[in-house]
């Protein structure tokens, strides 16, 4: 609405302004066909008149307003608005209910066993285990001269380290029908194939040195065993090392963990 007024002003001013440029026109051819000195001085006076009042006509008000910006308030900690900061988006908080699984009645979010596995083995590349004791019911390579067991309550772990590293199981063995019994438990307990496990992956050696030789060549980040002798020979050598004891032994070096069972380790949060 003002600025339709402001505009019928300027053009009544722009009018007015052609109107009296006309007039004084015709009263200019007036006197100058009087050529007398009083009518120069007249004419020159009427002329620096007409030329004041034709600047001050021809600056128009400004049409344009600044418009200042509008600020939303944010409301203060005592509910009070606050000093006239603009209000920003709220950061985007990540839903966690997607990433760490919590509980839909709200209590505090557990995390999926892959989740545990991945933050107990702290990102590492390769993983190499132990067969006997660890994966497998039998304790020593004579039992396995006999029979071979994979352990149900590991399988699903396993399933979970073959997903996040590049995984080797080893063990020392009397002869090649142990070799075939162990690859066929593995085999029946569903490791092989959709499983994770690559069957090139399980490796056979005649001593116990021969598991110690696969581990430093592999380049292992993480190595289970349950035997302690090998756990002492590659302290030096790999990162960290889990101890499959059911015997508390305490802290047996910086970089090597006591566990009664893999999945005793893997499956509970620290």
């Amino acid at each position: 609405m003002s600025d339709r007024v402001a505009d019928d002003a300027i053009s009544l001013v722009r009018r007015l302004t052609r109107h009296l440029n006309r007039k004084v026109s015709d009263i200019v051819l007036l006197l100058l066909n009087h050529k007398s000195a009083g009518s120069f001085g007249a004419v020159a006076g009427l002329a620096i008149a007409v030329v004041f009042t034709w600047k001050f006509l021809r600056s128009p008000p400004d049409r344009e307003r600044r418009r200042t910006p509008k600020r939303s308030v944010l409301p203060s900690a005592n509910g009070g608005p606050s000093s006239g900061v603009a209000a920003e988006d709220p950061p985007t908080v990540p839903n966690l209910r997607d990433s760490d699984g919590v509980q839909e009645n709200g209590s505090p979010y557990e995390l999926s066993l892959g989740q545990i596995v991945r933050k107990r083995l702290g990102g590492c590349r390769k993983v190499t285990c132990q067969l006997l004791g660890v994966i497998l019911e039998e304790k020593n390579p004579e039992e396995l001269q006999k029979h071979a067991t994979v352990r149900p309550s590991v399988v699903e772990v396993l399933h979970e380290i073959t997903k996040c590293c590049d995984f080797y199981l080893m063990e020392r063995v009397l002869d090649d029908e142990s070799e075939e019994r162990v690859l066929s438990a593995m085999e029946n307990a569903g490791l092989f194939g959709s499983g994770g496990l690559n069957r090139d992956k399980v490796l056979f050696c005649s001593t116990e040195n021969g598991r110690i030789s696969f581990v430093r060549q592999i380049e292992a980040d993480w190595h289970i065993d349950s035997n302690l002798d090998i756990i002492s020979q590659l302290t030096r050598f790999i990162r960290c090392q889990l101890y499959i004891s059911s015997d508390d032994l305490g802290q047996i070096a910086p970089n090597v963990i006591t566990s009664t069972s893999l999945e005793q380790y893997l499956s509970q949060i620290s």
